[in-house]
């Protein structure tokens, strides 16, 4: 897999990035609270523990046909600076998902995996389809993290 690419399969997003930051640098992008609201979404708190748990609000869709989803996680897997998982799960829709961050120093840069799985558990609707998770993860690894990180 090169550095920008992503892999599809069923219920599954992987996408691979790398930036011109340090991993530490990155690694507190993913970690640290205000720096998550400044690129990620207005997290209701956050603490890089096993079983810490988190919320926040998000929209998806478009003018005529957004919709407000509450986000529901816990962080259930965490190697200090390289590796964080938390389950992502929505108030009112079933379903169980987890994000997992992986970042490997790669010379003065970082190169980061994101992988979410568990989508096929969600309802079959359009904003819970991996072509929709795909778009929006595109957006925070090509744009919004990188912007961050690479400031």
């Amino acid at each position: 897999m090169n550095a920008n690419q992503s892999i599809k399969e069923a219920g599954t997003v992987t996408m691979e990035r790398s930036y011109n930051a340090p991993k530490e640098k990155v690694w507190q992008a993913l970690t640290n609270v205000d720096n998550l609201r400044k690129w990620f979404f207005d997290v209701s708190a956050f603490e890089p523990k096993l079983g810490f748990k988190f919320e926040f609000s998000g929209d998806c869709g478009d003018d005529i046909n957004e919709e407000h989803y509450v986000h529901y996680c816990e962080v259930t897997d965490l190697i200090e600076g390289e590796k964080l998982t938390y389950s992502w799960s929505y108030r009112d829709y079933e379903g169980m998902s987890y994000v997992t961050w992986q970042l490997f120093s790669q010379g003065e840069g970082t190169r980061v995996v994101l992988t979410h799985r568990g989508l096929d558990t969600f309802p079959k609707l359009a904003n819970f389809t991996r072509d929709s998770f795909t778009g929006g993860w595109t957006y925070f690894m090509d744009e919004a993290l990188k912007e961050f990180v690479e400031l």
